[in-house]
């Protein structure tokens, strides 16, 4: 375990951007530990267990500052576990060239959220049926992206929460991580239930990514977004284009 230190740091530094934009850390995590060699399916479970313990970290600083939407997020977090069991299983299924080609175009959709996010605006919206079936496919589908991709499904959460249901970006990033509580622990308890867990890795990747969260949630009312934003889209990309050259053996 001791030559694995270096996963705290990790942990920490994806918890930290994580807890600040709302898409979890998994964004960070799991580029890093593929590029290195780390099987997907450990990469994925191993993220999913980090992103589980910084969203804890994250709830409970968010909660302190009133800016999560409770039922709309144990709605969403409830109908996502579906999608994550399902994810799961087909991340057991996929060579390591499709997960690294595929995960690559999540990281660019990753981009283009955090490119537009400044432009995301909240506007009142009624929950009604409609509103509410499309809101548990979406969660769904969210659920399998999480798992799968050990990413937390942020990504697909916030903006749903943004502009499907009317929620301000501050609270919406804050409801994201009570949801990310929920599509993680199921996601991490199938993957474990599977084989995929490598318990080292998730141990030290949740230390730091608690101590993230909590770093995070305090820095989201601070920082100011612009630069960091830039930042992590340069990074992302390039992570992304040397995934697919490792896939295409370049």
């Amino acid at each position: 375990m001791f030559e694995n230190l270096w996963l705290i740091p990790l942990g920490f530094v994806a918890g930290v951007i994580g807890s600040i934009i709302g898409l979890g850390g998994g964004i960070v995590v799991v580029p890093v530990l593929t590029l290195l060699g780390i099987p997907h399916t450990i990469a994925s479970s191993s993220s999913l267990f980090a992103a589980f313990s910084n969203s804890i970290a994250s709830t409970a600083s968010y909660a302190g500052q009133k800016r999560i939407d409770y039922k709309n997020g144990l709605r969403l977090g409830l109908f996502s576990i579906p999608g994550t069991i399902l994810g799961a299983i087909l991340s057991g299924q996929a060579t390591s060239e499709i997960f690294k080609i595929l995960f690559a175009v999540v990281l660019v959709a990753s981009c283009y959220y955090l490119f537009i996010k400044r432009n995301l605006e909240s506007k009142q919206s009624i929950l009604s049926v409609k509103m509410l079936i499309i809101s548990s496919g979406i969660s769904f589908f969210a659920g399998i992206l999480s798992s799968f991709f050990g990413i937390g499904g942020g990504i697909v959460f916030v903006p749903l929460l943004i502009i499907g249901m009317g929620m301000l970006v501050k609270h919406a990033t804050a409801t994201s991580q009570l949801i990310l509580m929920f599509s993680s622990a199921s996601g991490m308890i199938t993957h474990t239930v599977i084989g995929h867990a490598d318990f080292d890795y998730a141990l030290l990747l949740s230390i730091g990514a608690f101590g993230g969260g909590l770093v995070g949630a305090r820095l989201s009312l601070e920082i100011k977004e612009n630069w960091l934003r830039i930042l992590i889209i340069v990074v992302i990309l390039i992570a992304a284009i040397k995934l697919v050259l490792d896939a295409f053996g370049i």
